[in-house]
């Protein structure tokens, strides 16, 4: 068995990342998991958080996810992103105006899809905003 997994990122417009990383840890809908080589496949959700790259037992890359789906196998993780940006390439102040929006849509929510689309919403830029201080 080989030593790493396969970790592919994708969006709905493009694969943004395809390496082979010893462990990648995601945050599922249930809580993080960590994949390593040899994982029990599965298909999850994933919450709005950050996802690990590990080299050497060392976190190399960082990427905060809004959302979307992952597929374990014993040798692939792939995760289906909604949107994906390196957690060094996040900017506060537009984390925070995406919150104070969000906050905003909530409120004037009058509808139980709008006001579900608007508490979606807030969960990513809540997230996005803790993931500024990562």
């Amino acid at each position: 068995m080989s030593d790493t997994v396969l970790f592919e990122l994708v969006s709905p417009a493009k694969l943004l990342l395809s390496e082979e990383v010893e462990m990648v840890v995601v945050p599922g809908g249930e809580g993080d998991f960590g994949v390593l080589p040899g994982h029990t496949p599965m298909l999850t959700t994933v919450r709005p958080g950050i996802i690990d790259i590990y080299e050497n037992d060392k976190v190399v890359k960082s990427i905060f996810v809004v959302g979307g789906f992952a597929e374990v196998s014993e040798e692939r993780c792939a995760v289906l992103a909604e949107e994906a940006i390196a957690v060094d390439e996040l900017d506060r102040d537009n984390a925070e105006a995406r919150l104070q929006k969000a906050t905003d849509a909530l409120n004037a929510a009058e509808s139980d899809v709008a006001k579900q689309a608007a508490e979606r919403e807030l969960r990513a830029a809540e997230a996005m905003v803790a993931a500024c201080d990562a």
